[in-house]
């Protein structure tokens, strides 16, 4: 009977607390409205991502399937090609479309305001989507030559969003992968453009070896297609510029010098990672743009390598002493005047990335830098209805970086 008359009191007592109490009552708590304005009003309040919400797209862009959704009009494609069955030493760079993707999440569209060229690569008159991924078959190395080399060309001879002198045709920017994508990403730019293109390539490896320097007893021809002899198979078939190409950031091993004479005769400049304590960052890009120019179509491939694996790890054949990532952005910022046509960021492994994710968040990084200096450069003159030269868009001076 205690215990009985103890719970009746304690009853007593809130239901008077709550009758006493005063009502709660929040405006804003309230239901929006059914109306046409309410619509709009809840579209205003709930499209919207924070950094670490929504599905993990490049930079919070918009996810479309291009390759099956052929009416959407865009101008930049962002495309994984998660292939990583061409590689000589550490496979898992299949994952690295998906890690560079997430790193990307602080990217956000309303805060992505690039000074050092003075606009919003995401908030521009070009259209940029996340095209998804190339569905590669992981069993089969000619089938996904295949795959993509008819992806990237399906792609990219579609008429851009926003059509002028500067943008006659879809740009691509893929995360890989191993770097062997590169090959059906120049033999599709061949044939859209229907000419060679010069190579831009950031990297610790030549990636110009001829096939038969993999020695092995057992040989095939499709085994001749690997992530370290792409370039050469390239340059052999007259995709690539001989003379006006450049590799910067080496320090492999080699075989003997006669790697570097091989590939000098695919007409390569060679820019040692060491050059950079004597030439610093405006001497590296003065190398480049003095070979290469800013009017000749570009193909702009960085390994995810060229930095010091202290820094990004993340990656299938690390090389020690490398860049910094400091470094290799200030020098894709001194490039930004390259009449690129095409790009890729590769061999982002993340099984072997830190906890802290630093060489994914560092690719992430350098796919902003492309894609403000695609951007920009694209902007920075179109073609009016007229026919005259006008300038378009949010495009400012920004800042000297180097």
């Amino acid at each position: 009977m205690v215990m009985h008359s103890h719970h009746v009191g304690v009853l007593f007592i809130l239901a008077t607390f709550v009758a006493c109490s005063p009502s709660y009552e929040n405006s804003e708590q309230q239901p929006l409205s059914s109306g046409p304005e309410g619509v709009e009003e809840l579209y205003r309040r709930w499209d919207f991502e924070w950094g670490f919400s929504g599905i993990s797209t490049f930079a919070h862009l918009k996810h479309l399937k291009c390759l099956s959704e052929r009416d959407a009009p865009f101008d930049i494609g962002v495309i994984g090609a998660p292939f990583d069955t061409a590689v000589s030493y550490r496979p898992g760079a299949r994952f690295g479309p998906r890690a560079i993707r997430a790193a990307s999440a602080r990217q956000l569209p309303f805060r992505a305001f690039n000074p050092r060229r003075g606009l919003n690569p995401y908030g521009s008159a070009y259209t940029i989507l996340d095209c998804g991924d190339i569905p590669v078959s992981p069993f089969d190395n000619a089938l996904a030559l295949t795959q993509m080399t008819s992806a990237f060309t399906e792609l990219g001879s579609r008429a851009p969003a926003l059509s002028h002198s500067t943008n006659p045709k879809i740009k691509l920017l893929t995360l890989g992968g191993d770097h062997s994508i590169a090959l059906p990403a120049l033999r599709a730019l061949n044939k859209n453009y229907g000419r060679p293109v010069a190579v831009v390539h950031f990297d610790a490896h030549l990636d110009t070896w001829h096939p038969g320097k993999y020695p092995s007893p057992w040989s095939s021809t499709q085994s001749d297609y690997t992530h370290g002899s792409m370039f050469w198979i390239a340059s052999n078939e007259g995709l690539i510029v001989n003379g006006s190409s450049v590799h910067a950031g080496l320090r492999s091993r080699l075989l003997g010098w006669e790697d570097y004479e091989d590939d000098a005769r695919q007409g390569f400049l060679q820019i040692n990672a060491d050059d950079i304590d004597e030439l610093g960052t405006r001497g590296i890009t003065d190398l480049i743009l003095e070979r290469v120019g800013t009017e000749v179509p570009v193909y702009l491939s960085v390994d995810i390598d060229v930095i010091d694996p202290g820094l990004c790890p993340g990656t299938g054949t690390p090389e020690a002493g490398g860049w910094t990532s400091r470094e290799m952005i200030r020098i894709l910022r001194g490039l930004e005047n390259l009449n690129v046509v095409g790009a890729d960021i590769v061999e982002v492994a993340p099984a072997y990335d830190g906890p802290g994710e630093q060489t994914a968040l560092v690719a992430s990084q350098i796919g902003y830098e492309i894609l403000t200096s695609m951007v920009g450069r694209g902007l920075s003159k179109v073609k009016s209805v007229n026919g005259k030269e006008t300038q378009l868009g949010n495009v400012g001076e920004g800042r000297d970086e180097l």
